[in-house]
């Protein structure tokens, strides 16, 4: 008997049809004698229903009162999956996170998880019990609410996973496991059997949208072992088969294979480039600057600052889009305490990003990724590296040349 967490979707949850799938395949697991704890995300649209419900009260709703609204979804969605294994003969109890309890920090809308308490589910598991938590949330020391950002419930899953010493963490999706890059724009893309814990928190970080990147972070410095793979199957699909579908994230220690020199490619376009020009090239530049932009709570990514010139130099660093507009507003109100010629910026702008552990042991990398964006007339904004990926900066429009290119190039599509 292995004690394992299920976590689903959104899109798994999204009717009523498709919560008694979910049922029926957790009752598939529970019957082949494993402790089972779910963890369960709102129906899809649910979320952003609630939270569109709250916009029309206040443009800026209240964090702490829009945690206490956004929280309900999960909410609703373990009540249902409860009563959907009850439907079947099964035994089963929701709890929300309170109620466990997971405690976090009071950062409203962005909350860490701090503990979790898991005494009360080890019981109802040793009573035969199926275990269904709420996800995306828990509660501070002051017994509020506090929700873990979008994607949160992936969080919940690992973390409570990480507590109980699963082992496993099967993460059901509506996609059947990490891609080399998103098959809607590389229909060549290829499915992983397996990847590293360090190259899946690239993807993540920079693009991929299959897991947040808390919960990979989380998975990785508990030692987690992690399953993508498909709820969208047939529920009743035999265990053996399902247990070894996806992709399992894991470490690379734990590997005997000689790593591919590239996993992955991930790409984002919610990025803005914002230039600083004809600043004094003095000692804290960089920190009166970004200082500002920190304290507006806007989050800088990539960074370059210009070689001097007349003891002048530019700034370039990127922001996410939604923030463009707010950083450029934070930095004019400080031009001319900067000493700032003039400031620029380019809201139609990518990030593209090729991610491998192979890259420790192999060189010549970053000359293939940038020949071929040369030998496709694409110009590199800006470039960004660390052990294991490199990302650049380039014109959105022509993004998804650039990752069909690089795809081909480093022949991702073969096994």
């Amino acid at each position: 008997m292995a004690l394992i967490v299920h976590k689903y979707g959104g899109t798994s949850m999204g009717s009523t049809d498709r919560i008694k799938n979910v049922a029926k395949r957790v009752a598939k697991w529970h019957d082949a004698g494993h402790q089972i704890v779910v963890v369960p995300s709102a129906m899809s649209g649910e979320t952003n229903r609630l939270i569109g419900l709250a916009r029309e009260i206040m443009d800026q709703p209240d964090p702490r009162e829009l945690d206490m609204i956004a929280s309900t979804g999960e909410q609703v969605s373990v009540g249902l999956l409860s009563m959907a294994l009850l439907a079947i003969g099964k035994q089963a109890v929701s709890y929300a996170g309170w109620q466990v309890a997971i405690k976090t920090d009071s950062a409203f809308t962005k909350a860490r998880i701090q503990s979790i308490d898991d005494e009360k589910v080890k019981r109802d598991l040793d009573a035969g019990k199926i275990v269904i938590i709420t996800g995306f949330q828990g509660v501070d020391e002051n017994d509020n609410i506090a929700t873990l950002g979008r994607g949160g419930s992936d969080t919940s899953a690992v973390a409570i996973a990480a507590a109980m010493k699963a082992q496993e963490c099967l993460i059901f999706t509506d996609v059947d496991g990490v891609y080399t890059t998103d098959p809607r724009v590389v229909s060549e893309a290829r499915r992983l059997k397996t990847i590293t814990f360090e190259e899946m928190l690239e993807l993540a970080s920079l693009g991929s949208k299959v897991l947040q990147t808390r919960s990979v972070e989380f998975a990785g410095n508990y030692r987690v072992p992690t399953r993508v793979l498909s709820s969208l199957t047939d529920p009743l699909l035999p265990l053996e088969i399902e247990a070894n579908s996806g992709t399992l994230i894991s470490f690379e220690e734990d590997t005997n294979m000689e790593q591919a020199v590239i996993s992955g490619i991930a790409f984002n376009r919610d990025e803005a480039k914002i230039t600083v020009l004809g600043v004094p090239d003095r000692p804290g530049v960089a920190y009166h600057i970004l200082g500002p932009v920190a304290d507006a709570n806007i989050e800088v990514d990539m960074i370059i600052q210009n070689q001097s010139v007349d003891g002048k130099t530019d700034f370039t660093f990127t922001v996410s889009r939604g923030e463009y507009a707010r950083a450029l507003a934070v930095l004019e109100a400080n031009r001319e305490q900067l000493g700032a010629a003039s400031i620029t910026g380019d809201a139609k702008v990518s990030k593209l990003s090729v991610v491998g552990v192979g890259m420790r042991s192999h060189v010549g990398v970053a000359s293939q990724m940038f020949r071929t964006l040369s030998e496709e007339g694409i110009n590199i904004l800006m470039i960004s590296t660390s052990e294991i990926k490199i990302s650049v900066l380039i014109d959105e429009k022509y993004m998804e040349l650039a990752v069909r290119a690089l795809h081909k190039a480093f022949e991702l599509e073969k096994a």
